[in-house]
């Protein structure tokens, strides 16, 4: 097929006509498989609309589903209007991406990056450009704007008008936004279960991102890419009436108050991609790699990143960073257990009975590596924790990350950032820089959303924003909310990058947990991140039975391939990854009733097979165990407890 009729296949260019019969331009371009269709639209009136909007079609079996209903697309700066009185200018040809790269961390090592892309290009009523660039993936749409023409001065975003309006007969699963406070905000409200779509936040401040929406048949997931410095991280509106969804920019109080809101930048300007991830099973939603494929990739040699499990005291003893003997308790632990690292986390610098210095090389010894935690402020929190102020400074962050590298310390927790707006949002960056410029691995908390950094800076290998499992310490409502939370997480967060929840804290805390043993361990393998941060303490994992034990030390933390096996919001979540010729299954239950679950594998190879299996016994505070083997086109049974779950090792007999 020649050049021109691939380009007929992926891009149609068409005149429609609105109610009063004046002409619109419509584009439409094509995913590589040609089941999603985007559409834009060049309105020829505007009365109370945008100039441009977008649908976005999906194709299946001849059939055709609306997935997002005409939507705006718009952004205006303080200077000029770029929503209305546009005229169309150009449209480059369309773009065939087809790429393969690796990633440090994540379920899937080698992804391939493959979507159509177009540009179109408008001018508005005062001559100035606007630049919309779109893609289409098999799996979902993206797009962003550009102000493409060149000035040294300095422009302000006074409002982007894009909206995402999903047809109504459908759920949502979403979590609200913080209002501005000590520790907010800092993405750890809990999500809504599978709320009617368009219903409004409970906040004036909104919805946080991602959102997942099941509608019409079809999976969404909401979340933007390839954030920069050049501007600020965004929500949604309180209001989604008719189940339109409309981008928000941070709040004035956020950062108690420092920073402005409105994004500003000089020419040309490229803003981050607003993304929908679309499946017709929720599978597609799990296995995306689409915030990482539409960010920017790593410059420089990252081979020192090294992911791996850690020991951490301060879940189960609060005290323990001033406390250098209960610190080298858990560097003996992490030695135990074969983990790469033991975090030390806020107040080190009060240790008594020995100092940093000492531990670091006390862990060295044991082969183990130190990672320190950090407070993030800065004028933008009055969070007491220390150190602080540290990393705010530039001159100081730079000279304490020499520091730490000459020590050999391996990474850095830094916490309380409570803000989207675009300064913190260079903060971020400009740590991440630092950092990677003295082999320091980041681990951000208290912090915003993962919006594809890790495949730009791959030091970047774990964020919070999530509510984890301190707060079985902190929390009364958390631990009814952490037995259904779990699998929305599963199916949202940790979609779109690293999620820190620490988990694995069979120890009761101040609220005893509800979940089971099974589940808390299979939590290990639910959910990914760069580092896995160990809840427990010491005790509990050296009375643990010896197969758990066993399973704990060598739990991987990348795979090189991962297949969601089954699942739904809110009820439960199994999921299976592969790490060489080894899968590792794992699944919860996030319902009281007891499941008896079906295991089709398929995707792992004909043969014969040996499956250590570890779940509940019929006591939710005691673990089972199982050998058994089967061959590959044979079902496995499984059976959770309410509130239970399960993980299994296949290995190749």
């Amino acid at each position: 097929m020649n050049l021109f009729r691939i380009g007929l296949t992926l891009l149609f260019t068409a005149a429609a006509f609105n109610s009063n019969g004046q002409q619109n331009k419509q584009w439409e371009l094509r995913s590589p498989d040609e089941s999603i269709r985007f559409l834009v639209t060049l309105n020829a009136e505007t009365d109370n609309q945008t100039a441009l909007v977008y649908e976005v079609i999906t194709v299946k079996a001849g059939n055709k589903t609306t997935v997002i209903e005409p939507s705006p697309l718009g952004i205006d700066r303080n200077d000029q209007q770029f929503s209305r009185n546009l005229s169309f200018v150009s449209k480059s040809p369309v773009k065939s991406i087809d790429e393969n790269y690796r990633m440090l961390i994540g379920r899937q090592s080698k992804i391939r990056n493959r979507a159509n892309e177009l540009e179109l290009t408008f001018r508005n009523d005062k001559g100035s450009l606007v630049r919309i660039v779109l893609r289409a993936y098999n799996d979902g749409i993206a797009f962003k704007y550009v102000f493409p023409e060149k000035s040294t001065l300095m422009y302000t975003v006074a409002k982007e008008l894009t909206g995402f309006k999903i047809p109504e007969k459908g759920k949502v699963w979403i979590q609200r936004y913080d209002k501005p406070g000590k520790w907010t905000p800092s993405y750890e409200n809990y999500y809504e279960n599978g709320i009617p779509i368009g219903t409004p936040s409970v906040n004036s401040e909104g919805w946080a991102l991602p959102a997942l929406f099941n509608t019409n048949g079809y999976w969404l997931l909401l979340a933007e890419a390839n954030l920069t410095a050049n501007y600020c991280g965004t929500r949604l509106e309180q209001n989604a009436l008719n189940g339109l969804y409309k981008i928000r920019f941070p709040e004035p109080a956020d950062a108690m108050g420092t920073g402005k809101v409105n994004p500003q930048y000089t020419l040309p300007w490229s803003m981050p991609w607003r993304t929908v991830i679309i499946g017709s099973s929720i599978a597609s939603i799990v296995e995306s790699q689409m915030i990482n494929n539409l960010s920017d990739p790593a410059k420089g040699d990252f081979s020192w990143v090294k992911p791996g499990r850690s020991s951490w005291g301060w879940n189960t003893d609060h005290n323990s960073p001033k406390n250098y003997q209960a610190l080298k308790e858990f560097v003996d632990l992490a030695a135990e257990m074969n983990w790469e690292y033991s975090l030390v986390d806020a107040n080190w610098d009060l240790m008594e009975g020995g100092n940093i210095e000492q531990l670091i090389k006390y862990a060295a010894s044991k082969s183990v590596g130190i990672l320190m935690w950090y407070n993030s402020g800065g004028p933008h929190n009055d969070v007491s924790e220390r150190p602080r102020d540290i990393m705010f400074d530039p001159l100081q962050r730079k000279e304490e990350f020499k520091k730490l590298r000459a020590w050999g310390v391996k990474g850095v927790k830094i916490d309380f950032w409570h803000s989207d707006k675009q300064n913190l949002i260079a903060l971020y960056l400009d740590v991440l820089k630092d950092a990677a410029e003295n082999h320091i691995m980041v681990n951000f908390h208290g912090c915003t959303i993962p919006r594809g950094w890790s495949r730009t800076y791959p030091n970047l290998v774990a964020m919070e924003s999530a509510k984890g499992e301190e707060n079985y310490d902190f929390d009364p409502t958390y631990p009814a909310q952490a037995t259904v939370q779990n699998s929305i997480l599963a199916f949202t967060r940790n979609v779109i990058g690293p999620m820190d929840y620490t988990p694995m804290t069979l120890t009761d805390l101040k609220y005893p947990h509800l979940t089971s043993f099974a589940h808390e361990l299979a939590l290990t393998l639910v959910f990914n991140s760069g580092i896995l941060h160990f809840g427990d303490g010491v005790k509990s994992f050296r009375s643990m039975p010896a197969y758990v034990r066993e399973f704990v030390k060598n739990v991987p933390v990348t795979f090189d391939e991962t297949r969601f096996i089954s699942g739904e919001p809110g009820k439960s979540f199994v999921i299976a990854a592969r790490k060489g010729r080894e899968w590792y299954l794992a699944g919860i239950n996030s319902e009281k009733e007891i499941k008896n679950i079906t295991l089709k594998l398929p995707f792992i190879g004909i043969g014969e097979y040996q499956m250590n299996l570890i779940n509940d016994s019929v006591d939710a505070k005691v673990f089972s165990n199982k050998i058994q083997a089967f061959k590959a086109n044979e079902p496995l049974k499984v059976k959770l407890l309410g509130f239970g779950g399960f993980v299994a090792i296949i290995k190749a007999i």
